[in-house]
């Protein structure tokens, strides 16, 4: 089990307690340091203001808050979480994740969604009803141009005639993408195109706001995880997605229980699922209550996680033969 804290970096309103290169460095410094695998950041390159008045939020580029990261950091992993994909030229997203690969030496996870927010869709020119069919073009696009060879593409809405684009990514074929939704088509793509599936807990009628389907409890992921199963094995892919799911009741849009236990035995739930990160948002109002909550979910969660996993580990494996000759 890996874990992925969000940088706070939709709290535009607290300035430059975590919207700063100051903030960005000591925040993925220290949770680098307390364990945690991953940051991740959203992305709301333009809200529009009804849902701002909400209860919506800012977020900072995603890839300018990555690559300031990057440059902070030597393991953790930098995590889009999620980027809307259909609002972008796919070469353009392409470019961006290959560089911000290179200067992290081969570091990066893109996270993609389809989105939701008509407004914003509205905002940068792009049509909502068009997110499905631009979503898989913007997928197979990128592949081609992370090859480092001339490739070409036509589709309806993007086209590459004789194109190069470098650098290539340093993962190997392209950085891992973890296709984000709880709906048939999201799980569908993400064992088409993807590496990973990043469902999320919702339920009533914000799931329906999201247009998603509803995932409320450990019975809905699961059967919803058997339905990836499935899809995994008509897409005859030769190895299982990654699963990165929230947990229950630490969303945004749950009330808070921050209990080490109940964490703790969530997460066990969770990995005996298939599900193989887990990504959580701390609640903090200043730089300082954001170090002390990383610190306090690292040493109350990851620590004995990982402690139980190495456990288990040394349980299962077998004791080595006797050496031969030895006494008795």
């Amino acid at each position: 089990m890996r874990f992925a804290v969000q940088l706070p970096l939709d709290r535009v309103d607290l300035g430059e307690q975590f919207c700063s290169g100051q903030g960005i460095a000591e925040c993925t410094r220290h949770v680098e340091d307390a364990g945690f695998d991953a940051v991740f950041v959203t992305d709301h390159p333009a809200p529009d203001d009804r849902w701002l008045a909400r209860g919506g939020h800012h977020s900072f580029d995603p890839f300018v808050a990555l690559s300031c990261a990057a440059c902070c950091t030597t393991t953790l992993k930098l995590f889009t979480n999620i980027l809307v994909l259909p609002y972008r030229n796919p070469l353009i997203v392409a470019k961006s994740i290959a560089s911000l690969d290179t200067v992290s030496a081969g570091r990066v996870i893109m996270g993609v969604g389809a989105g939701y927010l008509e407004g914003e869709f509205r905002a940068c020119g792009v049509e909502l009803q068009e997110r499905g069919q631009l979503m898989e073009e913007a997928l197979q696009a990128m592949k081609l141009a992370w090859s480092g060879n001339s490739f070409s593409f036509e589709g309806k809405h993007f086209y590459a005639g004789g194109n190069t684009a470098l650098p290539r990514p340093v993962q190997a074929p392209h950085p891992p993408i973890w296709m984000g939704g709880n709906s048939a088509a999201a799980m569908r793509r993400a064992a088409q195109y993807c590496d990973g599936w990043l469902p999320f807990p919702v339920k009533g009628k914000f799931a329906s706001h999201v247009r998603t389907r509803e995932l409320a409890d450990m019975q809905g992921l699961a059967s919803a995880i058997a339905d990836l199963r499935r899809l995994e094995q008509r897409f005859e892919r030769d190895r299982a997605l990654d699963i990165c799911m929230i947990p229950f009741g630490l969303d945004m849009h749950s009330g808070m229980d921050w209990n080490a236990g109940a964490i703790l035995e969530q997460c066990e739930q969770l990995q005996a699922l298939g599900v193989s990160w887990i990504s959580i948002s701390l609640p903090c109002d200043d730089r300082s209550q954001y170090l002390e909550a990383s610190s306090w979910f690292a040493q109350e969660v990851i620590a004995p996680m990982r402690s139980a996993t190495r456990h288990a580990r040394a349980e299962s494996t077998p004791l080595a033969d006797p050496v031969s000759g030895s006494p008795g």
